[in-house]
């Protein structure tokens, strides 16, 4: 998708925009600006819609209407944009992303956008555009749906002064929207085909793709650095682990790394602890932490960000065996700690304890946030809506959130109270991998929490990184929110 900045003086300039479909933010029956020189225009069209009960202008409502008298351009769509009288303003997220879905059912490839009139309603334009003609038709046979036509996309603004902070800022959307389709793809690749060599190849690429530095390391090597706890929960399945490190330097070489830590579990059967056959082939999904980690360094990289990352992916199975790891064993953490495995479907905490251990030893990072679809108690606590977030630094939690709230990517801050680690305790070794079922969210970061120093945040997305049901798929969350979040610290 194309994007372009087109001057018009006035509305008026608008009706005779030549385009395969012109977009059009209206509140009825309070006609204004564009939409009131459209019902002149036309003779009362959107009068004579919104008296017939076709036009409410209720915020999200959308109309498309073909070939309209009196405008040059080959379709209309109408989007409603009037909130609640007493409630807040509807978000341009939201109205883009109802503009973006009837676009998606058209072939118009040429749309003059006059919906919202600033860099951040068109950013988000850009970004809901892409997510709506989003394909994954990799894997069927047969007859298929035509692909979505290259569409351009042209932002109307009378104030040409304001181009280039506005082209700035689409660009910086379009470098986010590719990265979400990244994390989408791995995401909903099947899990014998997305494996963790798989996930190495796909970051190889990336790095000869956007001149990161990779490093893959194989079992041999991750034992040699000593992360069993990491081994313990690959060793039940055929599939071969792999460590996973990018580099993306952006900025000065002394300046010190943010470090994005990636829970890639391929396929989560539960291990011995086996989870319910219901719903189980979306476990593929249990690796998108990693993926929204290779998302995010290919938007920083498309945008040339001035700040510097250290990635660290750790990718492998969960699956039952003969030498799965067991309830009741005590394994050794990269840092030393010891820990009792009470249920090995609590295993992203054993793999992700390791790679943040190795990222604190290695890189010495600024802050370290990791990224991981880790309790189904944190779908239980937000449902689908927000991330949970976990961060033991203010300024570090408050600026992941507004970064999440910026781009319509959500999160919402969750406790790290001390109380919380004393269900953590275990009688046999320094800690046990569960604190039982109230309050497994919570736990689970506070887990995680021992592994590191210095700044840290945690994002659960286990409830936000994919969708079940009709629209199943992987949606690249948090990609928009970790993007933003850089954008703003490299801006700082």
């Amino acid at each position: 998708m194309k994007f372009q900045l087109q001057s018009f003086a006035t509305p008026a300039r608008l009706l005779e925009a030549e385009c395969d479909c012109l977009v059009v933010g209206i509140t009825a029956p309070r006609f204004k600006g564009l939409a009131k020189a459209i019902d002149q225009a036309t003779d009362g069209l959107l009068t004579r819609l919104h008296a017939e009960g076709e036009l409410a202008g209720k915020a999200g409502q959308t109309l498309l209407l073909q070939a309209v008298a009196g405008l040059r351009a080959r379709r209309l769509l109408l989007v409603g944009t009037d909130g609640p009288a007493a409630g807040p303003a509807p978000e341009p997220a939201a109205l883009a992303r109802a503009a973006a879905k009837a676009l998606a059912a058209t072939r118009a490839a040429h749309i003059v956008w006059a919906l919202g009139d600033d860099e951040e309603a068109w950013a988000h334009a850009v970004l809901e555009m892409q997510q709506a003609d989003y394909r994954f038709d990799a894997y069927r046979t047969g007859e298929q749906p035509a692909p979505p036509p290259e569409r351009t996309l042209s932002f109307a603004t009378p104030d040409e002064k304001r181009h280039g902070a506005l082209r700035a800022r689409l660009s910086q959307a379009q470098a986010i929207a590719n990265g979400v389709a990244l994390a989408r793809d791995l995401g909903n690749t099947p899990p014998n085909v997305c494996t963790p060599v798989h996930l190495a190849e796909a970051a190889q690429a990336l790095g000869r793709d956007w001149g990161l530095e990779v490093e893959v390391f194989d079992r041999a090597a991750i034992e040699a650095l000593g992360m069993r706890s990491f081994l313990a929960v690959a060793q039940g399945s055929t599939q071969e682990p792999r460590l996973i490190v990018l580099r993306y330097q952006g900025d000065k070489a002394k300046r010190a790394p943010v470090a994005l830590v990636g829970k890639g579990v391929t396929f989560d059967s539960g291990g011995i602890s086996l989870k319910p056959g219901e719903a189980m082939d979306e476990m593929k999904y249990d690796m998108c932490g990693a993926a929204s980690v290779l998302g995010t360094l290919r938007a920083c990289a498309e945008m040339r960000l001035k700040v510097n990352l250290a990635a660290v992916i750790v990718a492998c199975e969960n699956m039952p065996a003969g030498n799965a790891l067991k309830p009741g064993d005590v394994i050794k953490a990269l840092s030393g700690t010891t820990i009792e495995v009470l249920n090995t479907d609590a295993e992203g905490r054993l793999i992700l304890c390791d790679a943040l251990t190795y990222a604190q030893q290695r890189f010495a990072p600024a802050e370290t946030i990791d990224i991981a679809t880790l309790t189904g108690a944190c779908v239980i606590a937000l449902g689908h809506v927000r991330s949970g977030l976990y961060a033991n630094n203010d300024a570090l939690g408050q600026a992941l959130l507004a970064a999440g709230d910026k781009m319509a990517d959500p999160a919402w801050r969750m406790p790290l109270d001390a109380a919380y680690h004393e269900s953590l305790k275990s009688r046999v070794a320094d800690l046990a991998n569960i604190g039982g079922r109230p309050g497994g969210s919570v736990t689970a970061a506070c887990f995680l929490s021992r592994f590191v120093q210095g700044p840290w945040a945690h994002l659960d997305i286990a409830g936000t990184a994919w969708k079940s049901g009709q629209d199943k798929g992987g949606t690249g969350r948090p990609v928009p929110l970790l993007a933003q979040y850089l954008i703003d610290r490299a801006a700082s």
